[in-house]
């Protein structure tokens, strides 16, 4: 009874965060465009390993990318994980350089067991996220520039899940996983136009929507220690459910908010799936190799397609299409290794060290131009004196740019932080 008890509270709490938790962890010019920036589902222990997790069958760490992974958790203990970032953008674009610094917490996750055989999740991740700012003068069209009209441009927001995942081992070696989850968040974009009839046009799409992730896993033992898994995961295209709206604000009579002498006229009020806005495919495999539960080294690769996706936009009184975003696929590839010297050793000994690296070619098109990623990733897992907590610390390095033509270039260091925390659920039961 202790042990449910434990679960409704933490469960209560992701609840409770709901709408508030995630502090803006995402600063990008690029994130303007479509539904914003992708998270990948992974932890503070996987981001220190490229992203990794496809394949990853550890019940010592919770593995949100693959609910059949929920499968390999002990069957006397509960874990949570938590976790924190913090972010400093520098972007660079002709000569022009500035500096931005985001950060907040990231998700919270619960894994537990129900049977020997299977376990479970939940848990609140993001699942896009969205923010920027920035401006520039406006030219006419032989390129001169306009000294007394420019525009102002700024987003914020994001799309996340709030999920309940379960995960099955039917057979030796195979684990089946299904994550159930409820998609949330307002996407909000505002472009200032300041000149003698200022105006701001402001656009909001509001996601209300469930999602489904598949998973599968299947481990063959090559000898006594060395250990082979396959991993897959598959999420089915839909439609999103929610709705857009635009809003014009006449500002000629007050240029400093949208308060007082601004007048609100709505452009168009539109649900998300009448006008087409979806989301794709979304496939992921991934090979994995464990080593006496000492070295793990997997590489992953997974691809959506956004290309037979649709973002229309709005269309303004003019006839004009507001925030269209053209999308292609995306895909990404990653490889990542952790190793720990010896589970039962001195203290340096029993720490994990990780390292990754992954490349992304992003599903957002800007002109003809496709965006690309570059990351490279370490961190260590520091466990406690009681063994009960890993604390886990991370650094990343990523680049991102668009290409053939080189756009805004993007350079983020992060730091993440994940505190997993386990406890022995059912012990004080067996002894009794």
């Amino acid at each position: 009874m202790r042990y449910y008890k434990k679960i409704t509270v933490l469960a209560a709490l992701a609840v409770a965060a709901v709408g508030q938790m995630f502090a803006q962890n995402q600063s990008s010019p690029y994130s303007r465009y479509g539904y914003g920036l992708f998270s990948d589902y992974a932890t503070s222990a996987q981001r220190n390993m490229g992203g990794v997790g496809v394949a990853m069958a550890d019940g010592r760490q919770i593995n949100v990318m693959n609910p059949a992974s929920y499968a390999a958790t002990d069957s006397l203990t509960l874990h949570w994980d938590i976790g924190l970032d913090l972010t400093q953008l520098k972007s660079s674009e002709e000569g022009n350089s500035g500096k931005a610094f985001g950060g907040g917490l990231n998700y919270l996750t619960l894994q537990f067991p129900i049977t020997k055989y299977m376990g479970a999740s939940i848990g609140l991740v993001p699942y896009t996220t969205v923010g920027y700012s920035f401006g520039n003068n406006l030219k006419d069209d032989d390129g001169t520039v306009q000294t007394s009209q420019s525009t102002s441009v700024s987003g914020y927001g994001g799309i996340d899940e709030l999920y309940v995942g379960l995960g099955a081992r039917p057979v030796r070696g195979l684990t089946l996983g299904a994550n159930f989850s409820y998609q949330f968040g307002t996407i909000v974009n505002d472009q200032y136009v300041i000149s003698s009839t200022s105006t701001l046009y402001e656009q909001k799409i509001q996601v209300r929507d469930w999602n489904v992730l598949l998973g599968l896993q299947y481990t063959q033992r090559l000898a006594p220690k060395h250990q082979l898994t396959f991993g897959f995961t598959y999420s089915p295209k839909k439609d999103f459910h929610g709705r857009t709206w635009g809003v014009k604000y006449d500002m000629s009579g007050d240029v400093s908010s949208t308060s007082g002498a601004a007048k609100p006229d709505t452009i168009a009020n539109e649900r998300l799936q009448t006008m087409g806005y979806s989301k794709p495919n979304a496939y992921a495999f991934g090979l994995n190799y464990n080593f006496d539960q000492r070295l793990s080294a997997e590489v992953d690769f997974s691809m959506q397609q956004w290309s037979k996706a649709t973002f229309p936009g709005l269309t303004n009184e003019d006839g004009n299409v507001m925030y269209q975003t053209r999308l292609d696929d995306r895909w990404r590839i990653a490889a990542g290794v952790q190793y720990v010297p010896r589970m039962r050793g001195s203290y340096l000994q029993r720490v994990a060290y990780r390292l990754g690296g992954s490349y992304t070619r992003d599903y957002l098109m800007i002109g003809d131009n496709h965006l690309k990623e570059f990351g490279v990733s370490c961190g260590f897992g520091f466990p406690t004196v009681a063994q009960k907590t890993v604390i886990n610390l991370g650094f990343e390095y990523k680049r991102r740019k668009a290409y053939p033509a080189s756009l805004v270039t993007e350079n983020y260091f992060n730091i993440t932080l994940g505190i997993n925390f386990k406890e022995f659920a059912f012990w004080k039961e067996k002894i009794r």
